[in-house]
């Protein structure tokens, strides 16, 4: 059972996750709201804050990737409620 984070938003952070893992690729956020249904500007901010919670990995401006946390948060197997985020 997954347990997230007070910080998430759902079920948006969920899908994001689970399009990165799904796919196996190094997505962009206009292809993440595309395959989601949601606009490339949610995706976006989104992305950045999954990117400070550590659940998703910045590869390089415009593109990310799902991170070993994330993974592991959408086997239901860490409390996203733990993660420390910004300050």
């Amino acid at each position: 059972m997954r347990r997230p984070g007070d910080w998430m938003q759902m079920p948006t952070d969920e899908r994001i996750l689970e399009a990165l893992h799904s796919s196996g690729m190094i997505l962009s956020p206009a292809v993440i709201a595309k395959n989601i249904d949601r606009s490339r500007e949610e995706v976006t901010r989104r992305l950045t804050v999954l990117v400070e919670y550590g659940l998703v990995t910045r590869v390089e401006r415009g593109y990310y990737e799902i991170d070993e946390a994330g993974e592991q948060y959408l086997a239901g197997e860490l409390d996203a409620g733990t993660l420390e985020g910004p300050d």
